[in-house]
């Protein structure tokens, strides 16, 4: 049953980082109206840049992939930690509104790498 539940809450979890990942190519999903003004600066900083935006739309999406997969949901999750963290603490600094679902996608994220641990040895030997 827990194998069953971890796997339907992957598939989710990748589905939604892909999606996110491919908006920042396509730009299919408009930007809120209400986004406060220092959220917008930081937005129009990622865009001024121009590597940024697509370097965390590629780890999104590959992540989301691998996320999906069993054998590589171990590596789907690290290639999406970093991300995640930066979802987390702009949440908490900049729009905390997103916060509850910030926090909710952490612990899925933060669950896997637990259940993956074992994996995650010979890295850190």
């Amino acid at each position: 049953m827990k194998k069953k539940i971890i796997t339907v809450i992957s598939i989710l979890f990748g589905l939604l980082f892909i999606n996110a990942g491919l908006n920042k190519f396509f730009n299919y999903m408009p930007m809120p109206k209400d986004m406060p003004e220092h959220m917008m600066k930081v937005m129009q900083a990622f865009m001024e840049i121009g590597w940024i935006l697509p370097l965390v739309a590629v780890a999104e999406i590959v992540g989301g992939i691998l996320f999906m997969i069993p054998r590589f949901r171990a590596l789907g999750a690290i290639v999406i930690l970093p991300v995640m963290t930066g979802i987390v603490l702009t949440h908490i600094f900049i729009l905390p509104s997103g916060l509850p679902m910030a926090i909710v996608l952490l612990a899925i994220e933060l669950w896997v790498i637990f259940e993956n641990r074992n994996k995650y040895i010979p890295m850190i030997q």
